[in-house]
C-alpha cells in the first residue's frame, strides 16, 4: 500500500520526541540540583558499560544547533520535557532562573523557527532532595509535584500551549519501585503500590493546576501500551494475558478514566487500599484534551506457575524466530495497529496522539553516512499501521518519532541508537541518518505551484 503524508489530513501533527535526562548533560551546570538518575547512573553495575548521561548529547550547550536541525528536517513539533532539578535544585521552594533561561531560550528559539514546543512535565527525573524524603513513595510527593507543575505552567505557559503531565508513569513506578533497575533502584510490591497510586494521583492533579491556571492550554498525558497475545489458547495463557495487560496497559488509564484500578484483574492491586485515603478515587480521575500513546512491539505472554503476583512471564523476541530491535523488541508493524484501536475504544478518550515510536538498531557509521534501512523500514510500516486505525475511525492526530537524537537510554546507557539523528558521543558531531532524511522527505510540505 502506497500512503503519503496528505493520506492523514492537513491538522495531523508530525513531530519528534526527546527527554531531559537523555540528552541535555550538563548535570551541574549553572545551579542545576542533582536527579535521581545523576545518583543512579554513578551507582556501580547499574549502567550497561558505566555509562551516565552527565554530558550524553549536551543539548544544553548545543540546543540552537538541534533546533536548526529540526528545522532543516522539516519537523514542525518538538516534544520534550523540563528537568525538575534544573528548575527546582530543592525540589520545592526557590526557583534556579538560570535554569529557566534555558528553557526560555530553547521555547523561544523553536517559536522563531516555527516549531510548536510540547512540554512533559515529568519523564523521570526527580530531584535526589526529595527522594531522600521517599520520592514516589511518600504521599507528600503530590504536593511536591503540584508545586512544580504551576510553575512550570506560570514560567512557559504563555507560550507553551501543549503540555503532556507524566511519561510512562507505569515504566518509572515499575521499573523504579518494584524492579529496581531504573532509577531510584528501589524494589518490592509496598513500594510499588505506593508509588503507582501518588503518580495516578499526580496524573489527574497535574491535569488539574493546568488547566486552572491557563484555560487555553491542551493538557495530555502519555501511556506506555504494549499491544499482548499469549502464547497458545490455553486458558492458562489467555489468563496470564489478561493479567499483564491489566498492570502493563490499563492500570493509569483506567484511574483516570473515572474507571478505579483493575483489581479484578490482578487481585494483589486490592492492597492498594491502605495507601489510599477518603475520596482518592475521585481524585484520580480528570478530563484529559489528548493521551499519548507510547508503543514500540508486541509481546508474547506464557503462564508461568513460580512468577510471584501474576503467574505470567514474557516471552523474549530472541526465542521466537521474530525479527527485532537491539533492545530486543520485536519489530511488528501491527501492535501500532491494535494499541490504537483498543485504546480508541474507551469512551472517555477524546483524541489519541503517537508520542512515541521509533526503534534501535545497530548503526553504522561510514564515512559520515548512516544507511539504517531497517529503521525506515519500521517507521514506514508503523506509520501505514496508525494510517490505517485512523481510517477505521480512531482519532488519532498526531504522531512523534522517538527519537530526535541517539540519546542516553537509562538502564541500556548509549548502546541503543534510536534517533534519526546520529551522534558521535566522544564529538558531538551530529550526522542525519538516512531515516531521518526520510522522515524529512516524507513531511515535507507540498510544494503549491501556482497556475498562471
Amino acid at each position: 500500500m502506497l500512503f503519503t503524508k496528505e493520506d492523514f489530513g492537513d491538522d495531523f501533527k508530525w513531530g519528534v520526541s526527546t527527554a531531559a535526562y537523555q540528552i541535555e548533560g550538563a548535570h551541574n551546570a549553572d545551579g542545576k540540583g542533582l536527579s535521581v538518575w545523576d545518583v543512579f547512573s554513578r551507582q556501580k553495575k547499574k549502567i550497561n558499560s558505566g555509562h551516565h548521561g552527565e554530558t550524553a548529547c549536551d543539548f544544553y550547550h548545543n540546543y540552537a544547533e538541534d533546533i536548526a536541525l529540526m528545522y532543516s528536517m522539516n519537523i514542525a513539533h518538538y516534544r520534550f520535557s523540563i528537568s525538575w532539578s534544573r528548575i527546582l535544585p530543592q525540589g520545592m521552594g526557590a526557583i534556579n532562573y538560570k535554569g529557566v533561561d534555558f528553557y526560555n531560550r530553547v521555547i523561544d528559539f523553536c517559536l522563531e523557527l516555527g516549531i510548536e514546543p510540547w512540554i512533559t512535565i515529568y519523564h523521570w527525573d526527580l530531584p535526589q532532595v526529595l527522594q531522600q524524603k521517599g520520592g514516589w513513595v511518600n504521599r507528600d510527593v503530590v504536593q511536591w509535584f503540584g508545586y512544580f507543575t504551576e510553575c512550570c505552567i506560570k514560567l512557559f505557559g504563555d507560550r507553551v500551549k501543549k503540555w503532556m503531565v507524566l511519561n510512562e508513569p507505569m515504566v518509572f513506578t515499575g521499573a523504579g519501585y518494584f524492579l529496581g533497575v531504573h532509577a531510584p533502584g528501589k524494589k518490592g510490591l509496598a513500594n510499588f503500590l505506593a508509588a503507582l497510586h501518588h503518580a495516578a494521583l499526580c496524573q489527574a492533579e497535574g491535569g488539574r493546576i493546568i488547566k486552572t491556571l491557563r484555560s487555553d492550554c491542551i493538557i495530555g498525558t502519555t501511556i506506555s501500551y504494549t499491544h499482548l497475545e499469549p502464547l497458545t489458547n490455553r486458558h492458562k495463557d489467555i489468563a496470564a494475558t489478561v493479567k499483564v495487560d491489566a498492570l502493563l496497559n490499563r492500570l493509569f488509564v483506567e484511574p483516570l478514566l473515572g474507571l478505579g484500578y483493575p483489581t479484578n484483574d490482578v487481585k494483589i492491586l486490592e492492597r492498594i487500599e491502605r495507601f489510599m485515603y477518603p475520596g482518592d478515587e475521585a481524585k484520580l480521575a480528570f478530563d484529559m484534551d489528548f493521551i499519548g500513546l507510547q508503543n514500540y512491539t508486541r509481546e508474547i505472554v506464557s503462564h508461568a506457575a513460580f512468577m510471584p503476583f501474576v503467574r505470567a512471564k514474557l516471552i523474549k523476541a530472541n526465542q521466537r524466530n521474530v525479527p527485532f530491535t537491539t533492545m530486543n523488541w520485536e519489530v511488528y508493524p501491527a501492535s501500532i495497529y491494535e494499541a490504537l484501536k483498543r485504546l480508541g475504544s474507551y469512551k472517555g478518550i477524546k483524541e489519541i496522539i503517537v508520542t512515541e515510536n521509533g526503534a534501535a538498531f545497530n548503526d553504522e557509521c561510514i564515512k559520515n553516512t548512516i544507511h539504517d534501512e531497517l529503521r525506515i523500514n519500521y517507521l514506514k510500516n508503523y506509520i501505514q499501521q496508525v494510517l490505517r486505525a485512523k481510517q477505521e475511525g480512531v482519532n488519532v492526530t498526531g504522531y512523534f518519532v522517538w527519537t530526535l537524537l541517539d540519546n542516553f537510554e537509562w538502564a541500556e546507557g548509549f548502546h541503543p541508537r534510536f534517533g534519526l539523528v546520529y551522534v558521535d558521543f566522544d564529538t558531538q558531531q551530529r550526522i542525519i541518518k538516512s531515516s531521518g532524511k526520510w522522515y524529512s522527505d516524507f513531511i515535507r510540505k507540498p510544494v503549491i505551484v501556482p497556475l498562471p
